[in-house]
C-alpha cells in the first residue's frame, strides 16, 4: 500500500507488480493488509499480556481475509484521484499466491479485534500519511537550501 501510494503521488516511478498469473480472482497475489494502528495496538496488547504474567506466545496478526494487488491499486487510484503507474514483473521465487493470517488465536489470547479493517480506509490513511511525509521532506529540503 505504501509503495502504491508513493507511485500515485509521483514519489517513485511505478509500482512493480510481481506476477499476474496466480490462481487468484484477478491473477495477482492476495495479502492480508493491516492498518498500522491495528498492528501497533496488537503489539501494545501483547506487552500487556506479558506484563500480566502471560507466557511467550506466537500470534498471527491480521484480519483473516485478503485483497489482491489489483484491488489495492484500484483503492489507491480512487483515493488519489489518479492512476497508479504500474510495471508488471515476473513472479518472485517463493511468493505464495495468497497469504492471509489466521487471526483466531490473537483474538482469543489478547482479545484483540481490528478497528480499521476496511481497505478503503486503510488506503486513505496511508495516502494522507505519504502526503504529509512528502510535504515535510519538501519543507526540510527548502530549509536546507537557505
Amino acid at each position: 500500500i505504501k509503495v502504491a501510494c508513493e507511485a500515485a503521488l509521483g514519489l517513485r516511478p511505478a509500482l512493480a507488480v510481481f506476477g499476474a498469473d496466480y490462481d487468484t480472482p484477478d491473477g495477482t497475489g492476495v495479502r492480508d493488509y493491516i492498518h498500522v494502528s491495528d498492528l501497533a495496538r496488537a503489539h501494545v496488547d501483547a506487552l500487556r499480556h506479558l506484563a500480566r504474567g502471560g507466557g511467550d506466545v506466537v500470534l498471527n496478526c491480521g484480519y483473516g481475509r485478503g485483497h489482491t494487488v489489483r484491488e489495492v491499486l484500484r483503492a489507491v487510484e480512487r483515493a488519489a484521484g489518479r492512476p497508479v503507474p504500474v510495471r508488471m514483473a515476473p513472479r518472485r521465487p517463493g511468493d505464495p499466491p495468497a497469504l492471509v493470517a489466521r487471526a483466531a488465536r490473537i483474538r482469543k489470547v489478547l482479545a484483540w479485534r481490528p478497528a480499521l479493517d476496511d481497505l478503503n480506509l486503510i488506503v486513505r490513511s496511508a495516502l494522507a500519511w505519504e502526503r504529509r511525509m512528502a510535504a515535510e521532506r519538501g519543507r526540510r529540503n527548502s530549509l536546507e537550501r537557505v
